[in-house]
């Protein structure tokens, strides 16, 4: 038996996925090679034949992940740090593709070797870990060694090791682990919480779907059983948006870690891992379109295509300058055409000129609140964007002009036959056109003073008193019209 004192200065083999990043370098990977062409999903789809270790050379080859912009488990990397600088040797032993581990050591400076999967070679995990491992402590001189990892397939690894370090290691494996050997240091295995996974889902955002329910307000229908079809068509809506939201960050990944706000992201920051995003998002998926078919096809339809464009918008056109803006304008309203479709009612082409222009006005706000976030950082590009800082005074005009046009269609709306047919007191309605003036002059003058801070302007709205007044003040003007004074 080794005394402690043998044991803390034997070899240290580190485990790099779910160990040292909280992330798996191979999803990462994967996530880049989809994020350049959505068709290489099937290119990798045809490598599978070849195996773990010949998928895993194939990719590489296409594709690395760069290593400052993975989450690391910052406790455990400075317990390495601590440990190389009194002299011991450590030494990087991972599945993943050997050259993937090497560019994550120079990296961090810390380990003198790297063991991992190779061309030709068998994938480096479980027994062809242990037996990799021990020939090279072996060709050091050491007939012991230690391990940290964190998963079912090191529990072999560990089997081999004279003293065993867990890292984020599932109480599940933890506790097979003590079932076998002492655990000389244990750095705790910390899963999502549910306030967590609703940060990853953007709960927040569902407010946006709330647009669903305008066709059946501006119907004036106080039927239940259409207000419970649109209810769920909603919580549809909802679930469809946030697992398309999930995939934009799983692509957004690399540019999100260095943003100084989406850094903070759960999926971004490691807190939810790239595989857990894909089953709640494919779960999310199911049960929103389970729903849409209880609402009807023709509601299913809508959303099929909503999905289709948002995961068109994250694969490709949201690089597409202006056309982005556009198609972001066109995704809110195709929330109230789908509120339209699931209510059963005509939509109002007043109500979608309208949304048009206002959500227009505020993709706009959105890009050039990332412009600013760009100039402050110095970048001359917005990450993943088609925009330079020069183009701002263009989008300011141009965002500024599509919020006037709002109002301006808000006010031939009032003075419309339409109007005139749906209220007793359309003439009241003449006060919501200045009150939604003020409210969108406000957002561009927070925009320009730089107050948004690349934030999303109706995240922020939810955050501003005067937004949630402003709110209240033109609903208070619609049902004064409806009822009359």
């Amino acid at each position: 038996m080794l005394d402690n004192h043998a044991r803390n200065d034997c070899p240290l083999y580190v485990d790099l996925d779910g160990s040292l990043t909280p992330s798996d370098t191979l999803h990462e990977s994967a996530m880049l090679f989809v994020r350049e062409d959505p068709l290489n999903l099937l290119r990798m789809l045809a490598w599978l034949p070849r195996g773990k270790a010949g998928f895993k050379r194939a990719l590489a080859d296409a594709v690395q992940p760069d290593p400052a912009r993975l989450p690391w488990r910052e406790d455990f990397v400075q317990f390495l740090r601590d440990e190389h600088a009194r002299g011991r040797t450590l030494v990087l032993a991972s599945a993943a593709d050997v050259r993937v581990g090497q560019r994550v050591a120079e990296h961090l400076g810390v380990f003198s070797a790297v063991l991992g999967t190779a061309d030709g070679e068998h994938n480096l995990s479980r027994t062809n870990k242990r037996e990799a491992i021990a020939a090279h402590a072996r060709a050091l001189g050491h007939e012991h060694w230690a391990y940290a990892g964190n998963s079912t397939d090191d529990l072999s690894v560990w089997e081999g090791a004279s003293q065993a370090i867990a890292v984020n290691a599932p109480a599940g494996v933890l506790r097979r682990l003590r079932q076998r050997q002492p655990v000389a240091h244990t750095f705790e295995h910390h899963a999502p919480s549910l306030k967590t996974l609703l940060r990853a889902i953007r709960l927040k955002q569902w407010s946006k779907n709330g647009l669903i329910f305008l066709p059946l307000l501006a119907a004036h229908s106080l039927d239940p059983a259409l207000w419970l079809q649109v209810f769920v068509a909603f919580v549809a809506f909802g679930l469809c948006a946030s697992a398309t939201y999930l995939f934009n960050d799983l692509l957004d990944l690399p540019n999100d870690r260095v943003h100084r706000i989406k850094r903070l992201r759960p999926l971004a920051a490691g807190a939810v891992t790239i595989q857990q995003a894909v089953v709640l998002g494919a779960v999310m998926i199911v049960a929103a379109f389970g729903l849409a078919l209880w609402v009807g096809w023709p509601f299913t339809a809508v959303l099929a295509l909503y999905t289709a464009l948002t995961l068109a918008y994250s694969m490709r056109w949201k690089r597409i300058a202006l056309f982005d803006v556009l198609l972001l304008a066109a995704l809110y309203t195709l929330r109230i055409g789908a509120g339209a479709v699931a209510a059963s009612v005509d939509p109002s082409n007043w109500l979608l000129a309208i949304s048009v222009f206002l959500f227009l006005s505020l993709a706009l706000v959105k890009r050039c609140a990332e412009l600013e976030e760009a100039m402050d950082d110095r970048r001359s590009l917005a990450p993943g964007r088609g925009y330079q800082p020069r183009d701002l005074p263009s989008l300011r005009s141009m965002g500024m002009s599509s919020g006037f046009m709002a109002v301006l269609v808000l006010a031939l709306y009032i003075d419309s036959p339409n109007s005139r047919a749906l209220y007793a007191q359309p003439d009241v309605l003449w006060a919501a056109s200045p009150v939604l003036l003020l409210w969108i002059m406000r957002i561009w003058l927070k925009t320009g003073r730089r107050e948004l801070h690349g934030e999303d302007p109706l995240a922020f709205a939810l955050k501003d008193p005067f937004s949630w007044v402003t709110l209240a003040v033109m609903i208070g003007i619609g049902v004064l019209a409806t009822v009359g004074i």
